[in-house]
């Protein structure tokens, strides 16, 4: 999941141009998040990594960190497999 993390890092860096993004720092806790970025964000993920969000995914503890999304498309891959 490490390139995973460096995919989300270089995405959300676009959007966070004067601060470095740590791993596991709440970027709806800081203020950086609106709701249209939040749907960016879903989309990204869904395209960059070729998984489906699903409703039940879209909670705000699986998209609040670089980790929380990581660990998301941990488990969504994980189910994935296992199919």
């Amino acid at each position: 999941m490490k390139d995973a993390k460096a995919k989300i890092k270089k995405f959300l860096s676009q959007y966070f141009v004067n601060h470095e993004l740590q791993d596991n720092e709440d970027i709806f806790a800081q203020g950086f998040v609106n709701s249209m970025f939040a749907m960016q964000l879903v989309l990204f993920v869904e395209q960059e990594f070729q998984v489906t969000i699903e409703n039940d995914d879209l909670d705000i503890e699986n998209f609040n960190t670089i980790n929380a999304i990581a660990k998301l498309l941990e488990r969504k891959m994980a189910v994935f497999a296992g199919n």
